[in-house]
């Protein structure tokens, strides 16, 4: 009985650790390689108008990564057929090339701002997708393979004041 009266508290209490969190979903990476072209797609259905949200791409790398930044395209189409497309630079290591991100494995997981303080004016579906944009220096060709990505995930918060 007591056990399952702290299991209770315990599950309630993981619950309410994650109270602004409005969306938050992964997709993996077959074979941990991300192909160019390749999106990571998010539909999702927004009827809070009023409320302002973060929004975040969250990133999993292992110690396959070989980069010390990362670069992605992300692209937001709103329900009224608006869309906006941005170029975006993540830190993935220290000056040092230690892994940025938390976790204690070889899997690092990095939470990494995209739109800030954002108020959704339209109610209805919002799709998100993000893609890799990496290339080598002086290459104008982007990579065709990006090894190390193991997850692709993108999240909102709904910011509290």
């Amino acid at each position: 009985m007591r056990s399952n009266i702290f299991l209770i508290f315990l599950f309630l209490g993981l619950i309410s650790c994650d109270s602004n969190r409005v969306y938050d979903q992964y997709q993996s990476v077959e074979n941990n390689v991300w192909l160019k072209g390749n999106s990571a797609k998010f539909s999702i259905e927004i009827s809070d108008t009023l409320s302002k949200n973060n929004l975040f791409i969250n990133i999993r790398n292992n110690k396959e990564y070989e980069f010390s930044n990362l670069f992605l395209i992300a692209k937001m189409n709103f329900p009224n057929g608006f869309q906006v497309i941005d170029t975006l630079e993540y830190e993935m290591t220290d000056k040092a090339g230690n892994y940025l991100g938390s976790g204690y494995t070889d899997i690092k997981e990095n939470k990494l701002f995209y739109k800030e303080n954002i108020q959704f004016k339209n109610s209805g579906i919002y799709n998100f997708q993000v893609e890799q944009a990496m290339r080598k220096i002086k290459n104008i060709k982007g990579l065709d393979s990006l090894k190390g990505i193991t997850d692709i995930g993108f999240r909102i918060e709904k910011v509290v004041e």
